[in-house]
């Protein structure tokens, strides 16, 4: 069978088993639609967390960055899986404990106020946003080119899938969907990992594969160095980011991951605390499957689209560049005339175009795996969208209905509160649409921004809610606020009002957009900080509120005998 027919079963099957099993969940009480009924296992909850937070952008866009970036791409690596390890040791047992639905509740309650929570609705608002823009264009750039429909049509389609088992479902139908688009993911990413270590290096391990050696005898990297030497680019294992940069990039991903609602609230589904821990545990060896794959995968994917096009003559590039012209992310322009493709540094002379993107989805037709792989590759990626992008809209859901709407009308009935949640969430998949087909930045880049403003927005003032009794509502709403406004103004300036600017010449300190979200957290902590030092303290019942989060029941009552 042909890819196109592969790619329809395999994805069409995928699409059965979502919503079947949404529609076996789907959800009859607000609690079941915001935290599953808080009676999600451990190990279930661990799979759902890495698939709610293994998006688009690390399946489809980071070994794609990686790929082009070579050393610079690792700060999405040490960001993100760093970022978990801190959400997972200093945030989510104690949000756990704290018992509530969302991140805004916890803000309005521990800030005891109103305000504090708007504004922290506001945030979740835009960072969800952000963040699904990136899912609905890896879901539309699938469609493109497995399906061969446009992207707009592709993102339509993902539109109206989330949309059925994000509303039909709520959290409890998400859970389970994560479940099973984990196990896809995974599968989808590892077996043509495994497939191109074998042919290039004959091992079957690609973290191995990837110190490994080629036909040749030279080592992979080596000779990865040398190709990309004498094309003029600079070697693949060197750096060109600035150290600043560096730094301020991994720190962003790294805080931003654990200010990130959507991945916050999983935490709220399991029974115990205790549990909480143990979920998190195995959401980061599941993450870490993929994670520790992913830099093997564009190192070999880089190597195998140079070699299959570079000095070749145009009519007799392979027919995966030929597939992938058509959805218009990869061009050929014979720039010199002389009927061959030269790969270049220069925009100006460089004949050959490769989106970021599609080297994942394309690196099982460059390497000429049998057609069932690509098509699974196309099912993983749908996967990873699909997952991240339902939990987004969730989130956004279950701030309009429980933390705008229930915050200000207290007496709303369950079943009305439950209907205004759903309402939220069709209006969020059709803006989410939008965002999919006319995106900032490609994948990687736009979720990058999401987590930025995650940094500048969340995580001091829930980091600080918890471990600082002193910390009062002036200080969170005034630092969330400066934070936020930093980040973004920064982030709109460079991308959009100014994008002939953006570049380390015209960036404050060398910092990147990408990375500006450490400069705003930092700005939101001492705003907070100094606020609520010149402002009265939290009440009573506050303070001993934080002390029960943090402190183990039955700490200090041990006698010695």
């Amino acid at each position: 069978m042909d890819i196109l027919t592969w790619t329809y079963i395999l994805v069409g099957a995928s699409f059965a088993l979502y919503l079947g099993i949404a529609f076996w969940t789907r959800a009859g009480s607000t609690k079941e639609f915001y935290v599953a009924g808080g009676g999600v296992s451990p190990l279930a909850n661990g799979m759902a967390t890495a698939a709610d937070w293994m998006s688009a952008a690390s399946f489809i866009s980071m070994a794609g960055i990686i790929s082009f970036s070579g050393y610079d791409g690792s700060v999405y690596l040490m960001g993100w899986t760093g970022g978990y390890v801190l959400l997972a040791l200093l945030l989510a047992p104690y949000l756990r404990k704290f018992g509530k639905f969302t991140v805004p509740d916890f803000v309005g309650d521990r800030y005891y106020s109103n305000t504090a929570r708007v504004v922290a609705v506001i945030c979740a608002l835009f960072i969800s946003f952000t963040y699904v823009a990136g899912q609905m264009r890896g879901v539309g750039i699938v469609f493109s080119r497995y399906l061969e429909i446009p992207i707009e049509w592709g993102v339509v389609i993902g539109m109206c899938i989330v949309f059925f088992y994000a509303v039909l479902g709520g959290m409890k139908g998400i859970t389970y969907t994560q479940v099973a688009q984990y196990c896809v993911l995974i599968f989808a990413y590892m077996v043509p990992a495994i497939f191109v270590s074998m042919q290039l290096t004959g091992n079957p391990i690609p973290q191995l594969g990837l110190g490994g050696e080629v036909a040749d005898g030279t080592g992979l990297l080596d000779k990865l160095d040398g190709i990309l030497s004498d094309l003029g680019f600079a070697e693949y294992t060197s750096g060109r980011k600035g150290m600043t940069d560096m730094f301020m990039i991994t720190l962003a991903l790294m805080v931003g991951t654990a200010g990130l609602p959507h991945v916050i609230v999983r935490f709220f589904t399991v029974p115990k605390v205790k549990d909480a821990r143990l979920s998190a545990g195995y959401a980061l060896i599941f993450i870490a499957i993929l994670y520790t794959t992913a830099p093997a995968v564009a190192a070999f994917g880089i190597y195998n689209a140079i070699d299959s096009t570079s000095e070749k003559n145009i009519s007799e590039l392979p027919s995966w560049v030929n597939n992938w012209q058509k959805t218009n992310l990869i061009k050929v322009d014979d720039k010199n005339g002389d009927g061959k493709v030269q790969y270049l540094p220069d925009p100006e002379t460089n004949e050959l175009t490769i989106d970021k993107d599609i080297m994942v989805l394309a690196s099982s037709e460059i390497a000429k795996l049998p057609n069932w792989v690509v098509g699974l590759v196309a099912a993983g990626a749908m996967a990873a969208a699909l997952s991240t992008a339902a939990g987004l809209l969730l989130v956004i859901s279950t701030s309009v209905s429980r933390d705008l709407v229930k915050t200000f009308n207290p007496g709303i009935t369950e079943k009305k509160e439950l209907r205004i949640a759903r309402l939220a969430a069709a209006g969020a998949v059709v803006l989410a649409g939008y965002f999919g087909v006319n995106p900032p930045g490609f994948v990687a880049e736009v979720v990058a921004f999401a987590f930025g403003l995650a940094a500048a927005s969340f995580f001091p003032v829930i980091i600080m809610g918890i471990f600082s009794t002193r910390i009062n509502r002036e200080g969170a709403i005034a630092g969330m606020i400066s934070g936020l406004i930093f980040t973004m103004g920064y982030i709109i300036y460079f991308k959009l009002m100014s994008p002939e600017l953006n570049s380390a010449d015209h960036w404050w300190l060398g910092i990147s957009p990408e990375g500006i979200g450490s400069i705003g957290m930092m700005i939101n902590f001492v705003v907070c900080y100094f606020v609520s030092m010149a402002t009265p303290p939290p009440p009573k019942h506050v303070q001993d509120m934080i002390q029960d989060i943090r402190i183990p029941k039955g700490a200090g009552t041990a006698q010695d005998h």
